[in-house]
């Protein structure tokens, strides 16, 4: 939707054609590499069949109550992280620009995870890896430095790959909500299902498949007393769905008036637990079948994340039957889940921008893409891109992430009192309703276990440092960016809001947005404020109503012009 002139109550805000197409951006946001390389390690190293309980406890009581709660901010208060939380107290506004800061280091490296599945895409036609996949990584495909440092020593066969992700990813926002973001993902997950699908079905038909599938699903529930697998579980969980770092947010503050906010939430959440129930199955057929090749056990060939794809997979796409084709498939879900993730973090960056700056969708994808796109190929395809991705992914997900996710949760929940009115917004158009249990889970469980994945991280990294990396190294791009972010936050939040920005637009269908959470007691100073600005708001378009009746949509709000 093209954005009009500036002033109060001119503009309305973009949406999704429906709850459909909503619908596959959330997946496309939720369904990314952790899903297909992450669970499965993750449900095999933690008492394997039995992880699924805690696995499917934690969906219920953490990941969808979660993802409620980004739905009702995003959608009840019609912005961007920054602008949602500003409308939400003025006091929050910080807490949208942690989390649009977090994607933005997010978005920079993640693109070269991209533009390597994409280069194994055809390297699984020539299985260009030999018989080392391990020593082709670091060697012939990254040049890896010995050195850990910053070098723009660059590498060619990621430089071009890297810069066609983000030409992509930038075209593909500069159409906007429904043009791009809506139609790119339904193509991208049908198209992604069904590769992975066929990839799972040929990976049970290899050769000790069965034994891969036995390992990972036979319950050690001894293991079920053991603090740690429920900790995995809900770590999971929360890392999986997107949730608390602006995404789902930003996604449901396109959604029209009326839509389904619950009903939708539960699709997506179960939508995107049974893909990594199904990328469990297919990886771990796939372990076997190498395990039994080289006559080991499945523990000695399980790995996660970097290790399992562009090491353990090469290495069975060397041997399987038909392996070319398997490689295919599963290189291109890594880039097709991976890309449409990658779409929904760069969102909340370009949302958060326009929003503030009021600026128009193909200008403020530009004015973020371009730098963010120079940002990304300097740093990391190059050989010591590697490094820098390791410790940055660490630590703006561990200190990052959970930090943040943990403070709203406590604002909102403690120092606002919001989630009643959240909760009310959520039941007005919302086919299954939340009361009591969900804001316990919200404001109970979730800070807890939170909390304790937080507290723990930070005994493990202050003991045991990370890796092998040199103490400096880990301090300005672990530490110092973790830290960086919140600065950087606190200080862009103090920048005044202008007449051209989005703060003072109407809501979709041209009726104010929501008020302000307010205390009227602590905040009678805002109320005052805000009942001000509604006077003028009300002025404003009863001004504009008066001006151009023809222009207004039967029910009195603007007509849609997207």
């Amino acid at each position: 939707m093209k954005a009009k002139s500036s002033g109060l109550g001119l503009r309305t805000r973009e949406t999704f054609s429906g709850r459909n197409a909503f619908i596959f951006a959330a997946i496309g946001s939720a369904v990314g590499l952790g899903n297909i390389w992450r669970f499965p390690y993750v449900a095999y190293e933690n008492g394997g069949g039995a992880f699924i309980v805690p696995y499917l406890i934690a969906l219920v009581t953490a990941g969808i109550p979660l993802l409620f709660l980004d739905y009702a901010i995003g959608h009840k208060f019609r912005g961007s992280p920054p602008m949602a939380f500003r409308r939400l107290h003025k006091k929050a506004e910080m807490f949208g620009w942690w989390q649009v800061l977090i994607c933005f280091v997010i978005a920079v490296y993640y693109a070269v995870i991209i533009a390597w599945a994409a280069c194994y895409t055809w390297f699984s036609v020539t299985k260009a890896w030999g018989d080392d996949p391990a020593g082709f990584l670091m060697g012939e495909f990254l040049q890896v430095s010995d050195e850990v440092n910053v070098q723009f020593s660059f590498v060619p066969g990621v430089l071009i790959p890297l810069i066609l992700v983000w030409v992509a990813a930038i075209a593909i926002l500069a159409f906007g909500v429904q043009k791009g973001i809506a139609r790119s993902a339904m193509v991208f997950i049908p198209l992604l299902f069904v590769m992975f699908i066929i990839l799972v079905v040929q990976s049970l038909f290899l050769p000790g498949a069965l034994t891969g599938l036995e390992a990972l699903f036979t319950p050690d529930w001894s293991r079920m007393a053991d603090s740690g697998i429920w900790i995995a579980a809900y770590g999971q969980i929360f890392f999986s769905l997107s949730v608390a770092f602006g995404i789902m947010l930003t996604y449901s503050s396109y959604l029209k008036k009326k839509t389904d906010l619950t009903g939708s939430g539960f699709v997506v959440g179960f939508t995107n637990s049974g893909f990594e129930i199904l990328a469990g199955i297919g990886v771990f057929a796939a372990l076997g079948f190498i395990a039994v090749q080289n006559g080991q056990a499945v523990d000695d060939v399980a790995a996660s994340g970097i290790g399992l794809a562009f090491i353990g997979f090469p290495a069975i796409i060397s041997q399987a039957p038909a392996g070319a084709l398997l490689g295919v498939l599963f290189f291109a879900s890594l880039v097709f889940a991976g890309f449409t993730s990658m779409v929904s973090i760069l969102e909340v960056v370009i949302s958060s921008v326009k929003d503030k700056l009021g600026l128009s969708r193909v200008g403020a994808t530009l004015g973020v893409g371009i730098p963010m796109a120079i940002i990304s190929i300097l740093l990391f395809p190059t050989t010591t891109g590697l490094n820098l991705l390791d410790v940055t992914d660490a630590f703006v997900n561990s200190f990052g992430i959970v930090a943040v996710a943990l403070v709203v949760v406590i604002f909102l929940t403690a120092g606002f009192t919001a989630l009643p009115k959240l909760r009310d917004h959520l039941n007005k158009t919302s086919s299954v309703k939340m009361g009591r249990t969900w804001m316990m889970f919200v404001g109970g469980i979730t800070p807890i276990i939170l909390g304790y994945i937080l507290i723990d991280s930070l005994q493990t990294r202050i003991a045991e440092g990370y890796g092998d990396m040199p103490t400096w190294f880990v301090g300005v791009f672990g530490w110092g960016m973790a830290i960086a972010l919140v600065v950087i936050a606190y200080l862009l939040s103090k920048l005044p809001w202008s007449s051209k920005s989005a703060l003072h637009d109407p809501d979709i269908d041209g009726e104010p947005v929501s008020p302000p959470i307010l205390d009227p007691e602590i905040d009678a100073a805002e109320i005052a404020r805000h009942d001000t600005e509604t006077g003028e708001f009300a002025a404003a378009n009863a001004h504009e109503e008066a001006e151009t009746p023809a222009k207004r949509s039967p029910r009195g709000g603007r007509k849609d012009k997207s």
